[in-house]
């Protein structure tokens, strides 16, 4: 990547001209380190995933069962993906208003921390999930919830399920980096297909980085934009996510897609 300095010609003498030329140096100084910094912390993350005995451990269930890997998953209680409670940064945006109201999907749901923290009475939540029992522990840990009445767990298959109505919102976390690379254009097409004209589509990215295999597959903002673009999404915002936990700091970044009305099929 080449940065370009801002140097320019300003009036007072050859000491403003040389404090403008250190102050760019300065500038140039710490974007370098900052770029370096952040390009160590992802290839440390990279390395970490693939040296995680747990998940060397998932990529040893799912690979023994290329049907019902994930439902072996969730039965043996080896789920490392799940926080064991909401998503910070999911739950931070319902808090302050920064999400869409309407009706809400959340494929690869698992326990259902995240569809509970932005259920209300405004937003009705589904939940999706392939695994029987992940859907299960999902009902179970959420009987009892005060917004009940505000979602519901379904068990399908995410690519097949067809509901009777579109959705205002999507929320995609370790569901795009679960499924493999190549399922990632049929992904885009259900995602164009599932979501109304005007609503929006949220991406939290993970992991950004290069390590080999999954899963969790590495992705980039570069794999989203490849697959949303043809299917008329446009990026509104792209961010850091700053309130990632802590193994995941540097390599999460928030996306929030829109469609574009001639592509939205209705």
């Amino acid at each position: 990547m080449v940065f370009r300095l801002p140097f320019g010609r300003i009036s007072g003498g050859a000491g403003a001209g040389e404090l403008m030329s250190r102050s760019n140096l300065t500038w140039a100084k710490n974007l370098e380190v900052s770029t370096t910094q952040s390009r160590m912390s992802n290839n440390s993350s990279s390395s970490s995933i693939e040296s995680n005995p747990k998940v060397q451990k998932l990529h040893q269930i799912i690979a023994s069962d290329s049907t019902d890997g994930w439902e072996k998953s969730w039965q043996k209680e080896h789920t490392p993906w799940d926080l064991g409670k909401p998503t910070p940064l999911i739950q931070h945006l319902h808090q302050t208003g920064a999400l869409p109201n309407g009706r809400t999907l959340v494929p690869g749901c698992g326990s259902g921390y995240d569809v509970v923290a932005i259920a209300c009475p405004e937003r009705f939540v589904v939940g999706l999930d392939i695994s029987d029992s992940a859907i299960k522990k999902a009902k179970e840990l959420s009987s009892k919830s005060w917004n009940a009445n505000d979602f519901t767990f379904l068990k399908a298959d995410f690519f097949t399920w067809n509901p009777t109505k579109l959705f205002d919102l999507i929320f995609d976390y370790t569901f795009f980096c679960a499924i493999e690379p190549d399922m990632r254009p049929a992904w885009a097409k259900r995602m164009h297909r599932l979501l109304k004209p005007d609503g929006e589509l949220l991406t939290l990215m993970f992991p950004i980085g290069d390590h080999a295999g999954g899963p969790p597959y590495k992705v980039s903002v570069a794999d989203y934009e490849e697959m949303l673009h043809p299917m008329g999404f446009k990026a509104v915002s792209i961010v850091d996510n700053n309130m990632a936990i802590g193994p995941r700091k540097g390599i999460e970044k928030l996306g929030r897609w829109k469609l574009t009305p001639s592509k939205s099929l209705l």
